[in-house]
């Protein structure tokens, strides 16, 4: 499966260990995850030698052809708002997941979109359980 895994780059790292768990699980489970990127240590130097323009092209051809999203939302991103809207206005399944405590959008918590599950996790192995859960039932 094809997986859209978005997180915060510029907005904050603190839950990098979170975007790593998941993309590791993601790819041990065999899943194509283009953003695996995201969750390295580096991102933010990988990044910056990449154009605006390229970005917003690149992560749009991306989302569209994914077959499902998934995000950690815990930190507030202007950019991962905005590839939840457009994946859910595309109708692709979408996973937002948040560190419990953690005050989310209420653009997020209140949207009731058919496409759209939210589930707050305790630590790094229910993020991943999650992870799994939504992949294998909801999908």
């Amino acid at each position: 499966m094809n997986i859209y895994f978005a997180c915060s780059i510029t907005g904050g790292r603190e839950f990098e260990a979170v975007y790593q768990a998941i993309t590791r699980a993601l790819l041990e489970a065999g899943h194509d995850v283009p953003t695996a990127h995201l969750a390295s240590a580096t991102v933010l130097e990988m990044e910056a030698v990449v154009e605006p323009r390229e970005v917003y092209t690149r992560d749009v051809a991306w989302i569209k052809a994914c077959d499902s999203l998934i995000a950690e939302v815990s930190v507030p991103s202007h950019g991962v708002g905005y590839e939840v809207g457009l994946a859910l206005s595309l109708e692709k399944p979408v996973l937002c997941l948040y560190q419990d405590g953690q005050r989310i959008s209420k653009m997020i918590t209140g949207n009731n979109h058919p496409s759209l599950t939210v589930k707050a996790y305790r630590d790094v192995k229910q993020a991943v359980s999650h992870m799994r859960t939504f992949l294998n039932n909801d999908l």
